[in-house]
């Protein structure tokens, strides 16, 4: 391929950037094809015989598949099983491009759980990492709806895009809560670990894994010592619940309590793949086409048009660079000690 144009006479500005734009889409479509894991080299390396039931399933519409998240997600599915690192029947993939609002307010569908064997498709919501604002050092925040900051730096708070394996499972009492009746109930988070390779390898040092959306805020202390999780002076953490299914989370995947239930099920005893897009080579590429003013589409990358028009162009941050910044922030704002949780006044 030859993306060579020479500019010789005279022109209009027009055609000049016209001619411009089109070597631009040219060098960033090289430079893709010649990374490791990007959307260009990877297209050569996926299977083509996607079913045609799950093939359906395929677009860019809220609860589709975008192609490229489809085949990388199927390819790794397929990988792992052969290499015996997976016994799950079913895989899944995130689209973290997509936004987790939609428009209309209702939760935008960008977790895929895809099980082959007996043909079923399904699309959940999922939040995605809000990193953290180092005021006078850096931002690498994130809003709720779109992502716009990438990264695999330890306590960096964000996503970071690849191939993973799930892991084990570990159930948590958090404290009691309010229901219906004057009775209090106990919430149990389950989480699941998440094991990478490459870029995710550091998931399991960077406690990355997948859980309920849910938290319990204005956590005070009370006397219940027929309570199984009352400690040795007989106090259990009350609270309330907090759904942030809407929102953000500390790096991890999060799902809604009723989908973190039938996913952990699925999963017990059989571990499964899950693929997350982007990975950094997709997020730079995609930075560098935005930064020429050159649709993705058009050098042969993906990224939700809705959240790109919002972030305007995403960034990854890697460890290597993070890292130092992240301690070094730390080194000058220590944690304060911690503090006994307060009894309640009531």
């Amino acid at each position: 391929m030859v993306c060579c144009w020479g500019f010789v006479g005279r022109t209009d500005l027009l055609q000049q950037r016209s001619r411009l734009a089109e070597f631009v889409v040219c060098l960033v479509s090289l430079v893709i094809a010649a990374v490791p894991g990007s959307v260009g080299s990877l297209a050569a390396e996926q299977p083509s015989d996607i079913p045609a039931w799950l093939q359906a399933q395929v677009g860019d519409g809220d609860g589709q598949i975008t192609s490229v998240v489809l085949q990388r997600a199927r390819a790794l599915y397929l990988r792992k099983a052969r290499e015996g690192a997976t016994s799950n029947p079913c895989y899944f993939a995130m689209d973290a491009t997509r936004p987790s609002t939609l428009n209309d307010g209702r939760l935008g569908r960008r977790f895929y759980v895809i099980c082959e064997a007996d043909r079923s498709f399904r699309a959940i919501s999922a939040g995605h990492g809000g990193g953290r604002h180092l005021h006078g050092i850096a931002n690498f925040s994130n809003g709720k709806r779109c992502a716009q900051n990438f990264g695999n730096a330890m306590g960096s708070r964000l996503t970071t895009g690849g191939a993973y394996v799930t892991s084990e499972q570990t159930t948590s009492f958090k404290g009691y809560y309010p229901v219906s009746g004057g009775r209090h109930a106990p919430l149990l988070r389950s989480f699941v670990q998440f094991d990478g390779e490459g870029e995710t390898a550091n998931a399991r040092q960077r406690e990355i894994g997948g859980h309920a959306a849910v938290l319990l805020r204005g956590v005070c202390r009370r006397k219940k010592p027929d309570s199984p999780y009352a400690d040795q002076e007989g106090y259990v953490p009350f609270g309330m619940v907090e759904n942030y299914s809407n929102g953000r989370s500390s790096g991890c995947t999060s799902w809604s309590s009723t989908d973190a239930d039938a996913i952990v099920a699925m999963l017990r005893d059989r571990p499964a793949a899950l693929y997350i897009y982007p990975e950094s080579a997709d997020i730079d590429a995609v930075a560098q086409a935005a930064k020429a003013g050159v649709a993705p589409s058009r050098a042969g990358l993906y990224w939700n048009a809705s959240c790109l028009g919002e972030i305007r162009a995403p960034r990854f941050w890697s460890k290597e660079r993070l890292d130092p910044i992240i301690a070094r922030y730390e080194k000058s704002h220590p944690s304060p000690p911690p503090q006994p949780t307060p009894i309640c006044a009531r």
